[in-house]
């Protein structure tokens, strides 16, 4: 008796085709500059991943109506989100750099996409959260594989322009982020904040297909460290809840303190469990580089200078009657200047200035006009250029300190290094906003003249001095380990 063995064939070559990557077109390939091409592709998962950290905020007034949910409930919609995308950034690195890095970029812009599509259509707040996490899970995936994408698809001596038009393309979804979701909101309903991805995504995966790099390097992982992940997300989950717990949210302050000591001891087990197991979901020597260690705290301080002035500005403005439009345009200035510098900061600041001296030049600036918020009143005309000037300084500190740290990372582990990258700016990003809320709430609310904008400063001001102090420390160079990749 003879078996037909065509369709296990079949089977066999349609796995294959779901779980390997397709190399890009040879006219794509050839094209003189064609990894711009790849960057591109890159700068929409870089674009969207803002515009919806600043978009879903301003569904919460139509979801509270809706579903007739009460505030806390409905800042489960953020909070879930960034808590699992905080806890996969590293996980989907390490699978990333084990099976292909433009893989599970792709797979991740298809779960981003079709848990957008669902959110849309959710029934109840209950599912819409659960959605969000599904959204986080394919944004983590997405955001873990975007910084080495950029750095293996770049030539060495372009790498620090390429991740400054990633940066760019970041701050452009920030800065348009309250503007579209006003407009959606207003107009057509909340709904449409998550189905205006759809498109986005659709576009992004096609063009992620033709435009994006195979995975050359790679690490071979032969058993996933499921203990480990769990231990991970255990600790950022309860390290950025205790935060957010402190910064005002209605918890006794032993449920605080019971948070922080959660984190901390699975945070001082996946360490221990990192050390011993064969196969870790975290290669612990990468923090032991001078560049990486350094450039990662640098990286956090930029993040929390970069976020906290959103809670800051529009409480400090309407605290002086000024709207909410008003405070949202002020606000503007900040991500502007941030892609202003991060995209043309080559042509203007020395050629041979190296990335140490770009971190030190921008953390200097941004720094510098920090400071001037301690002694200014904080009006209007003394808020836009003070933001300004702010964004210029993180423009040219955060595209230089990404270079520095992925430079310093092999090619083979450049998926880790990117998902430690972006779990260091979730973690940024969440310190910004609830140190600056909690200084506000402390201080008496925040008014102008008041202790409570005054404290904020001092909190913007530290973390400012804290990125000078790591680009100062940090390593004199950050000669690129591993290869390009250019499949």
């Amino acid at each position: 008796m003879v078996t037909d063995t065509r369709p296990r064939l079949s089977v066999r070559r349609g796995l294959a085709l779901l779980t390997s990557e397709r190399p890009r077109p040879e006219a794509v390939r050839a094209l003189p500059n064609g990894w711009w091409l790849a960057v591109a592709a890159v700068c929409f998962g870089a674009f969207m991943g803002q515009l919806d950290a600043s978009i879903v905020t301003l569904t919460y007034g139509g979801l509270r109506t809706d579903f007739h949910a009460s505030l806390a409930a409905v800042e489960w919609v953020s909070l879930a989100y960034l808590l699992a995308l905080v806890a996969l950034l590293v996980p989907a690195g390490r699978l990333a750099d084990a099976h292909g890095r433009k893989l599970l970029y792709l797979y991740g812009f298809a779960v981003f996409t079709l848990a957008s599509a669902a959110c849309g259509f959710a029934p109840t707040l209950g599912v819409l959260v659960v959605f969000r996490v599904v959204q986080a899970a394919g944004a983590a995936m997405m955001q873990a594989n975007s910084v080495a994408l950029v750095t293996t698809s770049a030539p060495r001596e372009r790498m620090r322009s390429a991740l400054g038009v990633q940066a760019a393309a970041q701050a452009l979804g920030l800065a348009l982020g309250p503007t579209v979701g006003g407009a959606l909101v207003s107009t057509l309903g909340w709904r449409w904040v998550f189905w205006v991805n759809v498109p986005v995504g659709v576009v992004a995966l096609v063009g992620g297909h033709y435009l994006l790099p195979r995975t050359r390097a790679r690490t071979r992982v032969t058993r996933f460290d499921w203990p480990g992940l769990l231990l991970l997300a255990v600790a950022t989950t309860g390290a950025l809840m205790g935060v957010s717990a402190a910064s005002g949210l209605p918890v006794p302050g032993w449920g605080v303190a019971a948070l922080f000591l959660v984190a901390g001891g699975a945070g001082w087990a996946f360490v221990r469990r990192q050390r011993r197991v064969a196969a870790p979901l975290l290669d612990l020597a990468l923090l032991r580089v001078r560049a990486v260690a350094y450039g990662l705290v640098g990286a956090l301080s930029g993040y929390l200078v970069l976020f906290g002035p959103l809670v800051l500005v529009p409480v400090v403005l309407t605290a002086r009657g000024v709207s909410e439009l008003t405070a949202g345009l002020v606000l503007t200035a900040l991500p502007a200047g941030f892609a202003l510098a991060a995209t043309g900061g080559d042509r203007v600041l020395p050629h041979g200035l190296s990335d140490r001296g770009r971190c030190l030049a921008g953390a200097g600036v941004f720094t510098a006009a920090l400071a001037a918020l301690l002694v200014v009143p904080p009006g209007i005309g003394e808020l836009v250029p003070v933001l300004a000037a702010t964004g210029l300084g993180l423009g040219m500190f955060t595209p230089a300190n990404n270079a520095l740290i992925m430079g310093a990372i092999p090619a083979r582990s450049s998926g880790t290094g990117g998902g430690l990258v972006n779990m260091t700016r979730g973690l940024g990003t969440a310190l910004g906003v609830a140190l600056v809320t909690l200084a506000l709430q402390v201080g008496g609310g925040g008014g102008v003249g008041r202790s409570g904008s005054g404290a904020a400063a001092v909190v913007l001001m530290a973390a400012s001095v804290v990125a000078v102090a790591a680009a100062w420390f940090g390593p004199r160079g950050g000669a690129r380990e591993g290869a390009q990749e250019g499949a």
